[in-house]
C-alpha cells in the first residue's frame, strides 16, 4: 500500500478550494492526466464519478464515491477501478482568528492506494505516483487560474 499526506497554506478560503475539488466535471481541463471526469450519480452525500487516466501511454478508469461536508472536506471511497484500494481525504481548515473574515486555509490531502495485481502494480504504479504525489500542486495552480493570483 503507498500512502500520500501534503499539506499546503494558501491564499484561497476553504469554500473556494471545496469548490475546485468538487467540480470533478473540469477535471480535464487543468489536470494533466485526466482525459475525462463523469458524474455518474449525485446524491446527498456527494457524487460518484469515473476518472480517466492517460498518461505516459497508460489507460486506466476508476470510479470514486466522494462524500462531500460542505466547504470543508471531500472524502474519496473507491467503487471501482485498477486498484484493491484507493481512499482519501481533502480537509480545508479556515486561517484566522474565529469571528475574523477568512482569508486563507491549510488544505490537507491524504491518499491510500494499493493495486489489484502485480502486473497492474508494474504498469500503473509509476504513473500514479507521479499523479497522487502532485495533486494538491495541480489544484493551487487551478486556484491562480480561476480566482487570480493571491
Amino acid at each position: 500500500m503507498k500512502h500520500v499526506k501534503k499539506s499546503v497554506l494558501i491564499w484561497y478560503t476553504p469554500r473556494e478550494m471545496y469548490e475546485l475539488v468538487t467540480t470533478v466535471e473540469d477535471y480535464p481541463r487543468f489536470l494533466p492526466w485526466c482525459d475525462r471526469a463523469d458524474i455518474l450519480e449525485r446524491h446527498p452525500e456527494g457524487v460518484t464519478a469515473r476518472i480517466g487516466l492517460a498518461y505516459m501511454g497508460v489507460r486506466h478508469a476508476f470510479t470514486t464515491r466522494n462524500e462531500h461536508l460542505q466547504g470543508e472536506s471531500v472524502l474519496v471511497k473507491l467503487v471501482d477501478g485498477p486498484f484493491s484500494l484507493l481512499d482519501g481525504i481533502w480537509q480545508f481548515r479556515p486561517l484566522g482568528e474565529p469571528g475574523e473574515a477568512v482569508r486563507g486555509c491549510k488544505i490537507e490531502f491524504e491518499l491510500r492506494y494499493a493495486f489489484a495485481s502485480p502486473a497492474l502494480e508494474a504498469v500503473i504504479s509509476p504513473v500514479f505516483d507521479k499523479v497522487a504525489n502532485t495533486f494538491v500542486d495541480s489544484f493551487v495552480k487551478r486556484a491562480e487560474q480561476v480566482y487570480g493570483r493571491r
